[in-house]
Formats: structure tokens, C-alpha cells, sequence
């Protein structure tokens, strides 16, 4: 294939599109599937049972589909999926799953990892979302679609990070971050919503409006949170955003839930 340049080494089981291209020194190993117009630049590894989408690009020295770092994994076929038009920057290492998940770790399209980011075993990343340098996902981490990962955070095991949340940079996360929410630091603490990411996303004045109310209410220092749950699930019913918020703090998750710290540095 001319789009192969003569110094890397492809392993002749591995399925590659004709359109895709292949710069030097590259590493690709025999269950590989590389969709349409994919760009490897030059010295990336890709192996094990990895699929990568199309239009995706992928800078030198990223690792893809290496065995995860799992003390429990014995070579089980786990596998990588890795949506389209994904930028994969340099040094990214993103591992497949193991028989303790699902088996599989799935990144969606239009997602952007920065340098040195990392995504550990088992972890599902949503639609257009962004690891920044140095981030990294420990293993069965869920991050949904446009929350961005701050650089050189990391997120605990199991963790969920709700849709269009913002994790500041330099932050532990070891509780799960609500949808729009925003948290920072070691330990993080919710700091309020993301208004900064809402605003750019489009979202209207009145939807983030009732937000900011839904989360006056579910944070305040008073009252049971249960009951504030379904306080804001009868008021704000009709609002999708406020429900989204609703419907992740039900779900029965490993970890507990980022709180504010409020005036006595209390959490709870």
C-alpha cells in the first residue's frame, strides 16, 4: 500500500483501509482494524484487538491496545474500540478491557486527548470529550459526552463524570461529578456549575437559569438529600437538563458524590 511508509511494520492479518495512512515506524499488530482516512504520523503502537475510526489521528509515540494494568489480567482477548474523528496526541496510552468489566473499553467520536493523557481498562468515554495533558482515567471510568478533564487530574476507579462537566486541572477526583457540574482540587469539591462550558455549547439563558436554581436546591446545607432529589424531580420534571442531574444521582454507583464545601469546610 503506497499510504505505508517502508519502516513500519504491519503485521499482514491486520485490516487496514486503502485511504488510510501510515508514517514511519509504526507498530500494528494482527487483530488492528483501521477505518477510512485514519492518519497515524509516525512511531505509534497499535495491538491486541483494537478497532479505530474513521478520520481519526493519531500523533508518534501513542500506545494503543496494550495489556492493561490490571494484576487480575492473564492475556483474556479483551478489546479497544475507538470511535471516529478522534485526536489522539503524542505519548496517549488507551487500554483494552478485562474479564472484571465488560471485556471492553470504548471511547465515542470527536473526543480529544492531549499529551500524555491516559484511559485505563474497562473505561467508556462518550461523544467529544476532552482529556487534557496528563490526564488519566483509572479502570470502569465512565466520562460522558463534552465534560473536559482537566491537565494532570486523575479520576479514581468507577468514577462517573456526568455530560458537560468541567474537572479543573490538577484535581483528584474520587466521587462522582453531576452533569454541568464543575469540581476542583485534592480531594475535589463540587465549586457550582460549569456556566463557561454551558454558555459556549449554546445553551439558553432560562435553561441554565433553572440549573442554577435545581442546584441551589439539591446543595443547600439544609435538609435531607433524598428528599431534596425529589423536591427538584417534581418541580423541574419538564426540564431535561435538571432531569439529567436527577437521573444520575439515582443511579446506584461505587462512589459517592462530589458536595460543595460550604462556609464551615464542612461537605456534607
Amino acid at each position: 500500500m503506497s499510504n505505508i511508509h517502508n519502516s513500519s511494520i504491519i503485521d499482514s492479518n491486520a485490516r487496514i483501509s486503502k485511504s488510510a495512512k501510515i508514517g514511519p515506524f509504526c507498530i500494528i499488530g494482527p487483530d488492528v482494524i483501521i477505518g477510512e482516512k485514519v492518519c497515524l504520523i509516525s512511531n505509534v503502537s497499535i495491538t491486541g484487538k483494537t478497532k479505530i475510526g474513521d478520520n481519526t489521528k493519531i500523533y508518534p509515540f501513542a500506545t494503543l491496545g496494550q495489556d492493561p494494568q490490571h494484576a487480575d489480567y492473564k492475556g483474556e482477548p479483551s478489546s479497544l474500540i475507538i470511535g471516529e474523528n478522534n485526536i489522539i496526541r503524542e505519548n496517549v496510552t488507551i487500554h483494552p478491557g478485562t474479564k472484571n468489566g465488560n471485556m471492553k473499553t470504548v471511547i465515542g467520536d470527536n473526543c480529544f486527548f492531549m499529551a500524555g493523557s491516559h484511559v485505563a481498562h474497562d473505561c467508556k468515554v462518550f461523544n467529544n470529550v476532552i482529556l487534557t495533558n496528563s490526564a488519566a482515567l483509572g479502570g470502569h471510568v465512565t466520562v460522558e459526552e463534552f465534560a473536559i478533564i482537566g491537565g494532570l487530574s486523575g479520576i479514581h476507579q468507577y468514577v462517573r463524570i456526568g455530560k458537560h462537566s468541567m474537572v479543573g486541572g490538577c484535581s483528584g477526583v474520587d466521587n462522582d461529578v453531576i452533569p454541568y457540574g464543575s469540581v476542583k482540587g485534592n480531594r475535589a469539591r463540587l465549586t457550582g456549575l460549569n456556566i463557561i462550558g454551558l454558555r459556549r455549547r449554546g445553551f439558553l439563558r432560562d435553561d441554565i437559569r433553572s440549573l442554577r436554581t435545581a442546584y441551589g436546591l439539591l446543595f443547600s446545607q439544609s435538609g435531607n438529600f433524598s428528599e431534596k432529589v425529589s423536591e427538584v424531580s417534581d418541580l423541574f420534571s419538564e426540564h431535561s437538563g435538571v432531569m439529567d442531574i436527577i437521573d444520575f444521582v439515582k443511579v446506584k454507583s461505587n462512589r459517592g458524590l462530589c458536595q460543595p464545601t460550604y462556609a464551615n469546610g464542612n461537605g456534607n
